[in-house]
Formats: structure tokens, C-alpha cells, sequence
């Protein structure tokens, strides 16, 4: 026989660990501080009754199949959003509406308050459609920015939920935040004010959700889904888990934006970051977009790194399909995790914070997964950044692990989560599709294919800006561009092309070695050296395809005299020297390795 906690009051500054049905009377409460409280069966909340977590606390279930809650009283939960009265968050409702049948339930915004004391709340103000800024004091949402996104691919499929109280358990949500602040702070233990500026908190009361919830994934479509817990969950064990895999890519998608105090679609600016459980998280590039949702002109900067691994109550997220169906949330990925970048769990914002040990410690979860044996950190990789005009980046990662191969590896590999004008990806052997995180075996040997796309003339930058979890700090990382035979390293350089309208699907690749590097000659290293003017951008330019150290360059004028002195150039596979300075002329460049080679070589420098 199943057994049956009955709670009348109850403040907890410790765990509840029960195998059993939690109750709470009518009239009465349950309060948890800081801590979380585990029920193995269903959670009756009567008439009246209130079940408070407080100071991040949270609720694990063990429910193995369908929720078996009941009740018309209430749990409530705290979450903050990150964003001002003009920019979204994507949510996810830990609750649904209060209903004395079995059974998860539909939420609307109608559920969200305003904390006004340590158990009390005062019901958010919900504006009339033509309303478009909510407010922070008092709480007022307007619900002309609630939406929701399934089984879908553009802007226009955004199905519209207002005030309604419709959206399905486990379906994600937008919501625009509010103005102005709030300096309320109605938990004294966390410290945490109402509104600092763009940090509202709202605090969900319903029911709460449990046990398998499932929403329709489609080929190649997009849902938006979320945590539906009032606990943390595992994404990677959502996203490995093999009924999940049989209908989605493996990956999850992060809306991320800049603030744009606008409500105009061509004002917004924003773009999806990507994680995968092998990969880690790949952050947003960001791009302007026009009034039918289409992105236009990328900013010039790319999103934040924040630690996805655990997903906080509240976040919402994109999946893709791969086949129609259903995914499923279950009660096995839920742990018991404090947000913080510490903690590899954040909603939608970045925290700097340092991991102390290889391992995780123990996390309370439902699954029974000993934390204390899995590795914290992904993949030793590589975050390449490419650049755009001298604008857009779009920040990429090249990572290694001897599991996988160089085709699609699921819970690795991550595509590009949108079709831009121009755009530098990852070509993985045997998928048509471009990728943006490519994790594949390491050989000193492999060329890794990699693609331009562009579709008008376009001027791409290719960088290395960090090496991660343990890659090797000194392997040499290059681009190679077979047509001409020029190995560009983009460690201690970068790559710079200006290439025309097209799709480069084979002539680039990146390499870990100057496979010309077997030239042994003096003769064929001083003919690898290129020396040339630029007039156009009034740079002298060497071409270093064996990245030679180049210790001198000198140039002289045809009197003799030496007008440019530069020491220490490099191992760069291009290096660039101004020239603005000198009048028109012919002049003699003479270069110096490392080794006592020297290469001389005619310029001639005029104004175009």
C-alpha cells in the first residue's frame, strides 16, 4: 500500500525525501527553502492550499508514465526573465491551470503574478491587444506578444495565444518583458527585487506539471517546446533519450537577442544559438530581420556562451524534426540544480564562474544517474568565428572525440539553425545539410571540408578566438584553399578572401598540417614566399604558405634608402604591411627568415 504525506504547515530547511503521494490540506501550505522535495507518486494540492518553493527550491517527481496531480490549489515557482518591455524570452510553464481531475493542464498568462510578500503574489495585470509594453509595478503583460511555434518553418506560423489559456503542457512560449523596475525584493532569503531593470520576475501558480508530456515534431520543422517542470531537467538526457531521437536532430535551439528598444519586426535583432550534448553550446548569430520575419543584415556580433547542460524551470528552447511524431519530456531528466554558469544551468543569461573539478558533484535526479562519474565540459574543440564584410560573425566549433566519425553523429553535430546570404559552414560526409558544430575524430592527417556560401560578393574572415577543453593549446589549425594551393593559418593569423557570389563547397578545407611542408629546398621555400603591393587597400601583402618565421622585412626606396624597418613578423600565412605613407616608386622589399634565408623582391606603389 502506497503511502500518503498529509501537510497542514510545514517550513523545510532541509529535503523531503518521500516515497509516497504528497497532500496538503485545504486552507493550509507547504513552504521549501532552498532546498528540493522528492515524491515518488502524485502531488494533491486541495482546495485553498498553497505549496511555496522559495530560494530556488524545486520539485522532483517520480511519476513513471502520465501525471497523476490533483487538486485546485496551487504550487508556485519564481523565475525572472532577462530582457526589457521591446525583447522576448522564450518560456516554458512549470504549471498549468488548477483543476480537481487527474492530469496535467493548459496554461495562459493569466497564471503569472507579482510577488508581494514571501507567500503572497497579486495577480499580473493581462492589456488589451493594442497595448504593446507591459509594466513592472504594478505587473501588467501585454499579451499581444504571446505566441507559440509548432511544426513549423517561417515567420508567419506563429500562432497567436493572447490572454488565452490554451497552450498545451510542455509547449514553449514567447513573451515580451516589461518597463520601467521594481524594487520589491519579497524573499528576503535570495535577495532577488521584483525588477532591477529588465530582469522581471514573475511568479507561476498552478498546478504542477508531472510525468510524460509529449508535443508533434514534424521533418525538418520546428516546435517550440521547453522545461515543463518545476525542477531543472537533463537536456542531454532529453535530447539522447531513443524515442526522442527517432523524431528530432539532436540539438536545441536558443532564441538570443540585443536590446533594440523597438516593437518593429525590421528593428529586431536577434538569432539561435545551438547545443548538442557532445558539442556544448555554439552561441547566436545575430541578424536583422524584415517585416515578413526574413533576416537581413548581421550586426557584427555574435550571442554569449551560457551553460545549457541542466535547462532551469521556465526556459524554452526550438527543436527540429526529423520525422513526424512526438517528443517526450519525462520525469527521469529531472534534477535538482541551483541556476548559475557554476551549475551549467541558466535561463537566458550568462554568469562567469569557474568549474573546480573535473567531475560533476552529486545532483539529486530522478534517473539515479551517480553525477559523480560524469565529466563536466564537452568535446576538446575549437571556436572558429567568421566574419562577414567586416560586420557579421558567425561563431562556429570544430571538436574532437574518438567516438564519432566524419559522418552525421548524433548528439554532436549541429546545423546551422537558419539559411542566410552568406554564410561559412561545416560539410559532414553524407548529409546535404551545412553545420555549425562538427565534432569528428582527430588525425594530424584529416582535412575537415568546409563551405562558402554567399550570394552576393562577399569578404569572409576565418579566425580561431579559443581553444577549449582540452584541445592542444599548439596544433597548428589552417585553411587550406586547394584551387591555389595556400595553407592560411588561423591560429596566429586569419584567413582573408574576398570570393564571388556562389557556393564553395570543395575548394576550401581546414588542415592540421602544411601538407607543403615537404618542400626541403632553400629554392622551393623562398619560391613559396609571395611578396606583392596592394594598392587598392595601400598594403604590402607576403603570402606565407609554409609559415615560415619571418624575423626582418625591410623596404628601400631607389636611392638606397630604407623607409619601412619591421622585426618580428611572425608564422602567419598572411601578413600585411601599411604603405599609405610612401610616395609613388618603385621600391626593393627584402625578407628574412628565421632560418638565413632572404628573399628580395620589386613593388611599385602609386594611389589608385
Amino acid at each position: 500500500m502506497s503511502k500518503k504525506l498529509h501537510f497542514s504547515f510545514l517550513a523545510i530547511g532541509c529535503f523531503v525525501f518521500t516515497q509516497a503521494q504528497m497532500y496538503v490540506s485545504p486552507n493550509s501550505f507547504v513552504l521549501v527553502n532552498d532546498e528540493f522535495v522528492y515524491v515518488s507518486e502524485e502531488v494533491n494540492l486541495d482546495n485553498e492550499s498553497n505549496f511555496f518553493l522559495r530560494n530556488q527550491s524545486q520539485l522532483l517527481q517520480a511519476t513513471p508514465s502520465t501525471s497523476a496531480n490533483v487538486g485546485l490549489g496551487n504550487l508556485s515557482v519564481y523565475q525572472e526573465g532577462t530582457v526589457n518591455n521591446f525583447q522576448y524570452n522564450y518560456w516554458c510553464s512549470p504549471v498549468g491551470l488548477p483543476n480537481a481531475a487527474t492530469g496535467n493542464t493548459t496554461f495562459g498568462i493569466s497564471r503569472l503574478n507579482r510577488p508581494s510578500g514571501l507567500t503572497s503574489s497579486v495577480p499580473a495585470t493581462i492589456l488589451p491587444y493594442g497595448n504593446l509594453d507591459g509594466a513592472a509595478n504594478p505587473l501588467a503583460i501585454a499579451q499581444r506578444w504571446i505566441h507559440t511555434f509548432t511544426t513549423s518553418t517561417v515567420y508567419a506560423q506563429w500562432n497567436f495565444v493572447g490572454a488565452a489559456n490554451t497552450i498545451a503542457p510542455g509547449l514553449g512560449f514567447t513573451m515580451k518583458g516589461t518597463s520601467g523596475s521594481d524594487g520589491l525584493i519579497a524573499d528576503a532569503a535570495d535577495g532577488v527585487t521584483n525588477n532591477a531593470g529588465s530582469r522581471q520576475r514573475y511568479d507561476f501558480r498552478g498546478k504542477p506539471n508531472d510525468g510524460i508530456i509529449t508535443n508533434l515534431v514534424s521533418t525538418d520543422n520546428y516546435t517550440l517546446i521547453g522545461n515543463p517542470y518545476a525542477s531543472a531537467i537533463d537536456l542531454n538526457a532529453f535530447l539522447l533519450d531513443p524515442e526522442n531521437a527517432a523524431v528530432i536532430n539532436g540539438q536545441a535551439y536558443f532564441w538570443e537577442q540585443v536590446v533594440v528598444n523597438s516593437h518593429y519586426i525590421d528593428a529586431y535583432s536577434g538569432g539561435y544559438g545551438v547545443y548538442t550534448p557532445g558539442g556544448g553550446y555554439t552561441p547566436a548569430a545575430f541578424w536583422n530581420y524584415d517585416n515578413n520575419g526574413g533576416s537581413e543584415t548581421d550586426l557584427g556580433i555574435s550571442g554569449t556562451v551560457f551553460e545549457r547542460r541542466f535547462t532551469p524551470v521556465g526556459q524554452g528552447f526550438m527543436v527540429r524534426g526529423t520525422a513526424s511524431g512526438s517528443v517526450a519530456m519525462r520525469n527521469s531528466f529531472r534534477v535538482f540544480r541551483r541556476e548559475g554558469a557554476v551549475n551549467q544551468s541558466e535561463f537566458a543569461r550568462n554568469a562567469n564562474a569557474e568549474e573546480s573539478s573535473e567531475y560533476f558533484e552529486a545532483i539529486p535526479n530522478v534517473a539515479g544517474t551517480d553525477y559523480t562519474q560524469v565529466k563536466k565540459g564537452f568535446a576538446p574543440q575549437l571556436r572558429i568565428h567568421a566574419m562577414y564584410n567586416n560586420g557579421g560573425i558567425r561563431p562556429t566549433t570544430l571538436g574532437f572525440d574518438s567516438t564519432t566519425t566524419d559522418g552525421f553523429d548524433y548528439g554532436f553535430d549541429g546545423r546551422l539553425p537558419s539559411n542566410e546570404a552568406a554564410e561559412f559552414y561545416y560539410i559532414v560526409e553524407g548529409s546535404p545539410h551545412e553545420y555549425v558544430i562538427n565534432i569528428t575524430n582527430f588525425d594530424i592527417e584529416k582535412r575537415i571540408p568546409v563551405g562558402f556560401r554567399n550570394q552576393t560578393q562577399t569578404n569572409f574572415k576565418i579566425k580561431v578566438v579559443d581553444v577549449l577543453y582540452g584541445f592542444d593549446a599548439n596544433q597548428k589549425v589552417y585553411i587550406h584553399d586547394k584551387e591555389n594551393d595556400i595553407y592560411y593559418d588561423i591560429k596566429e593569423g586569419m584567413f582573408d578572401m574576398t570570393l564571388p557570389a556562389g557556393d564553395n563547397k570543395t575548394r576550401f578545407e581546414i588542415t592540421f598540417k602544411n601538407f607543403n611542408d615537404t618542400l626541403t629546398t632553400p629554392d622551393d621555400v623562398l619560391a613559396s614566399l609571395q611578396v606583392f603591393q596592394n594598392n587598392t587597400n595601400s598594403m604590402l601583402t607576403i603570402v606565407n604558405t609554409l609559415n615560415k618565421d619571418i624575423i626582418a622585412l625591410e623596404m628601400y626606396d631607389v636611392t638606397g634608402k630604407r623607409v619601412i624597418n619591421k622585426t618580428k613578423l611572425g608564422t602567419a600565412s598572411q601578413i600585411e604591411v601599411a604603405t599609405a605613407s610612401l610616395s609613388d616608386g618603385i621600391y626593393i622589399v627584402t625578407l628574412k627568415t628565421n632560418d638565413g634565408l632572404s628573399l628580395d623582391k620589386k613593388v611599385s606603389v602609386y594611389r589608385k
